[in-house]
C-alpha cells in the first residue's frame, strides 16, 4: 500500500534579515523545512528568499496589526508547525544610574513583548498543526526562543539587556509548564558571545571599533553555531524536548570572563 509522504514542516523565523536569523533560515531550508523568513527589512528578506527558497514576509514584531496579518496569512497558506523567536537586540551598556529609559523600553518591546506577541498569536496554528499530524506521535509543534546567556546572569552595564532577556527566559519557561501534556515543545537556546555583522555594532550605536573589540583575542561563536543548535532541537524525535541549550565559546566561561588568549 502506497503512502503519501507528510508535507515538510513549516517554520517561522523572526529577525531573519541578518545574523543568527538569516543563517537559521539557510540551515532549516537545507534540512528540508519550509521556512517563512520574517523581519522588517524587506529588501534583505527578498534576497534571502531568492537564495534559499524561503518565503519572505516583512514583519515588525512590535506591531500588533502586523502580527495579526501574519497569522491570517499563515492560516490561509497552510498553517504553521513551529516558530523560532529570534528577533531582538541590545542597546547600550549604561550603568543603571545612567540608564536610557527609551533604550530599555525598546529592548523590552523587541525581546520580551515581541516574543510574547508572536508566540501568543501563532499558538493556535501550532496546536492545529500538531493535531493534523497526529499529536506528539506525528511530530507535534515547536516554539523555539533564542535568548542569551544574558538571560542567566548579570553583568555591569548590562542591566537593560539582561532584564529583558531574563523576562524572555521566564516567558518561555512558564509557557513550557503551561503547555504540559500538549504536543508542543518549548525550547530555549541561550548563546554567549556570537560574532555577527550587526549585534555589537547596533549596541554601540555604530561604533565599529568598540564593536570589534568585543570579539578580540579569542574565537567567538558564529551564527552557524547557533543555527546548528536550533536545527538540532527541531529535528529531535517527537518525545524529546531540549528545555535549554546554553552555548558559549570555549574561551567564555561567564558573561564577564573571557580568556582572550587566542583560543
Amino acid at each position: 500500500m502506497s503512502t503519501t509522504p507528510a508535507p515538510a514542516r513549516r517554520i517561522l523565523v523572526t529577525g531573519a534579515s541578518s545574523g543568527i536569523g538569516a543563517t537559521t533560515v539557510r540551515r532549516l531550508r537545507a534540512e528540508g523545512f519550509d521556512v517563512v523568513a520574517a523581519a522588517r527589512r524587506a529588501d534583505r528578506l527578498e534576497a534571502l528568499a531568492a537564495e534559499t527558497g524561503a518565503e519572505a514576509y516583512p514583519l515588525d514584531v512590535t506591531d500588533d496589526d502586523a502580527v495579526d496579518s501574519l497569522v491570517a496569512h499563515l492560516s490561509e497558506t497552510g498553517g504553521l508547525d513551529g516558530v523560532v523567536n529570534n528577533a531582538g537586540g541590545a542597546f547600550g551598556l549604561d550603568r543603571v544610574e545612567d540608564a536610557d529609559v527609551d533604550q530599555w523600553r525598546h529592548m523590552y518591546e523587541l525581546n520580551v513583548l515581541g516574543t510574547l506577541r508572536v508566540t501568543k498569536a501563532v499558538l493556535p496554528l501550532l496546536r492545529a498543526a500538531a493535531e493534523r499530524r497526529g499529536g506528539a506521535e506525528g511530530g507535534g509543534a515547536d516554539v523555539v526562543v533564542v535568548t542569551s546567556t544574558a538571560a542567566h546572569g548579570a553583568y555591569e552595564g548590562g542591566a537593560g539587556y539582561t532584564a529583558a532577556k531574563h523576562g524572555e527566559r521566564m516567558l518561555s519557561t512558564t509557557l513550557r509548564w503551561e503547555l504540559a501534556g500538549e504536543p508542543v515543545r518549548v525550547v530555549e537556546i541561550a548563546p554567549g558571545a556570537v560574532a555577527t555583522e550587526e549585534f555589537s555594532l547596533v549596541r554601540f550605536d555604530g561604533d565599529a571599533e568598540k564593536a570589534a573589540a568585543v570579539y578580540e583575542g579569542y574565537q567567538p561563536l558564529q551564527a552557524d553555531d547557533v543555527a546548528d543548535a536550533i536545527a538540532y532541537a527541531l529535528t529531535r524525535p517527537p518525545h524529546v524536548n531540549l528545555d535549554l541549550m546554553v552555548i558559549r565559546p570555549r574561551a567564555q566561561v561567564h558573561n564577564t570572563k573571557i580568556a582572550r588568549t587566542g583560543v
